[in-house]
């Protein structure tokens, strides 16, 4: 990265020519790059971990290895779920995905 940012300096600006000009491609690529990818990702991730903060007791939930199933416990850094009954399983905070609230097959 830093050898194309030397050869992107490298070049003799003409006389008269602004140098800011020769900056402007790749200041207009950050901003791209900026509002295109960075933003939206930085926005899931906020919405992503105020759903794991608000999480409850009955909430329906699927975890990052597919396993549907509800909230059965709460504690600061694992959520207790019941997958079936009787059969709980012990899943740290950051392994759940998001609400299943629209699958049925969540018990």
């Amino acid at each position: 990265m830093n050898n194309l940012l030397y050869v992107l300096l490298m070049g003799q600006p003409t006389e008269g020519q602004n140098p800011l000009m020769s900056f402007l491609p790749l200041l207009l690529i950050i901003v791209v790059f900026y509002f295109f990818m960075i933003r939206p990702q930085m926005k899931r991730q906020k919405d992503l971990r105020k759903y794991r903060e608000s999480l409850a007791k009955g909430d329906k939930v699927i975890t990052t290895g597919g396993i549907y199933g509800k909230v059965d416990g709460l504690k600061d850094n694992y959520v207790i779920v019941e997958v079936d009954n009787n059969v709980k399983l012990k899943i740290d905070k950051s392994a759940i995905l998001k609400d299943s609230s629209d699958i049925s097959t969540a018990k």
